[in-house]
């Protein structure tokens, strides 16, 4: 089957060799995860293998704690803090919360944007932040010392991934660049304030001069790069930003890159020396790691694990 293609329930169903109510269930559970199209429930490829990779380490370990995410992250009655909570989004960070069970570190996971993920490591409410915000200049580090004034904090690559539009198959709009965010026959979907591709074209807006207001389609928010692609795909927008990696999973697209983006995992310098985040570092950088991760994602993996800077 094309990567590109989308996956019916049945189809995900003879994959992994169970039924397809035990697949409703997962998507019930948030186990794996799918969109709609219309009525449809829809799979990628790469759903299908994030699930895989996180079931493949569940047999010998205890499972993944998922923390709140409202604004006091609290662990639930009756069950014990972990020693680290990891914020973020990508399923690279499922996976490595895995890999600490296995070490035996009790590791947690809640799923905030890039800049509520900054907010609570600065609160200390988590004690690492996956980050990819791009300010025109340079990606992350202005938003952590922003986010996190006073509070010295280090920069630890998990990946590279492209940014960019995604259009309509064929392009039939003849869509380029960011300028063409000025046009007036031109309509984009959007995410919701805090996200990455938010910030991102916002960034961009007011670096044109653009105002938001004249944007046609500005405030239409969709809830994730799939939905928001598959929108596109579906001729309800001539445009929006999102991955690459999103873009050859869905048919009736086109992906035009415009930046490559740095996705780093944010520490607090002075938990460096836990011994938690001494073993999640080494995870990090493990070749085995790098195996795990690198073939599903899509993503540039040359820097995993390696300290980009502090700040």
């Amino acid at each position: 089957m094309a990567q590109n293609q989308s996956l019916s329930t049945q189809e995900v169903a003879e994959i992994l060799h169970v039924s397809k109510s035990t697949i409703y269930d997962l998507i019930r559970r948030g186990e794996i995860h799918s969109y709609k199209i219309g009525r449809k429930v829809r799979f990628t490829q790469d759903d299908v293998d994030a699930y895989i990779a996180r079931s493949r380490h569940e047999h010998s370990t205890a499972p993944v704690q998922r923390i709140d995410t409202h604004s006091t992250l609290l662990t639930p009655a009756g069950q014990e803090q972990p020693e680290i909570i990891l914020a973020g989004q990508d399923v690279v960070l499922d996976i490595l919360a895995s890999y600490l069970h296995q070490e035996d570190v009790h590791a947690g996971r809640t799923y905030l944007s890039s800049f509520e993920g900054l907010l609570a490591l600065y609160q200390g409410k988590v004690q690492a932040s996956a980050c990819h915000l791009y300010d025109g200049k340079e990606c992350n580090a202005s938003f952590v010392r922003s986010l996190m004034p006073g509070v010295p904090a280090v920069l630890v690559n998990l990946s590279y991934r492209t940014q960019g539009f995604y259009v309509p198959k064929g392009n039939p709009n003849h869509i380029h660049g960011w300028q063409d965010l000025g046009r007036t026959d031109i309509t984009i979907l959007n995410r919701r304030v805090g996200s990455s591709s938010r910030i991102l074209l916002d960034t961009q807006l007011k670096a044109l001069g653009i105002p938001a207001a004249q944007v046609r389609g500005y405030d239409k928010i969709m809830g994730s790069h799939l939905t928001i692609a598959a929108a596109i795909a579906a001729g309800e927008a001539d445009l929006a930003i999102g991955t690459e990696r999103v873009s050859r999973q869905m048919e009736d697209l086109d992906f035009i890159p415009l930046l490559e983006e740095r996705f780093d995992l944010v520490l607090r310098k002075d938990s460096m020396e836990a011994p938690a985040v001494r073993k999640m570092l080494k995870i990090l950088a493990s070749p085995v790691f790098r195996r795990e991760v690198a073939p599903f994602s899509g993503n540039d993996y040359r820097d995993l694990g390696k300290i980009i800077m502090e700040v």
